[in-house]
């Protein structure tokens, strides 16, 4: 099974046409994937909170959005949560490399992972975990919740579920 058109087939099925990334080596494959699909508009962005703005755009102009992200900027996005996606009931799903867990190369990415999930469950944003590449089955269900209760979903993917960080 390939993942990263498994996640793009179902954006697709569930009328994502907008989709927005910031750069992240664990998702590179599924962001060449968005960007590759005609079904999609892919606008890069600079910064997570950034990306929201641009999610809150276009779903305010008829599409349906989602950011696809590091979850080392969760800080930075807290306001745009709170005061932007929730307020206005804007759905969201959140496709988010789950940096610093076990076997991370790069110290500084474990302190975020520390605090993550605990944002997350202060801001009440339902939260999944996908460890194992067959766990990507859910995707379409969590795509499905997401645009029927008009709320940011996250969808934490940790190195395991991309196939590690290579030989180390």
């Amino acid at each position: 099974m390939n993942i990263d058109k498994k996640i793009t087939n179902d954006l697709v099925a569930n009328d994502v046409s907008f989709v927005t990334t910031v750069p992240c080596k664990q998702l590179a494959g599924v962001i060449d994937e968005i960007d590759q699909c005609e079904d999609i508009f892919h606008i890069p962005s600079n910064k997570e909170d950034e990306g929201m703005g641009l999610c809150a755009g276009a779903w305010m102009g008829g599409k349906r959005p989602a950011i696809i992200m590091q979850n080392t900027a969760i800080g930075v996005t807290i306001n745009t949560l709170a005061t932007l996606t929730q307020f206005y009931r804007m759905p969201l799903p959140m496709l988010i490399s789950y940096r610093g867990e076990l076997r991370e190369p790069v110290a500084c990415q474990v302190e975020m992972a520390v605090h993550t999930k605990a944002l997350l469950a202060q801001l009440n944003i339902p939260t999944y975990h996908f460890h194992h590449q067959s766990d990507v089955e859910e995707f379409d269900n969590i795509l499905k919740y997401t645009y029927m209760c008009n709320k940011p979903v996250a969808i934490l993917t940790d190195a395991n579920f991309w196939g590690g960080y290579g030989d180390q």
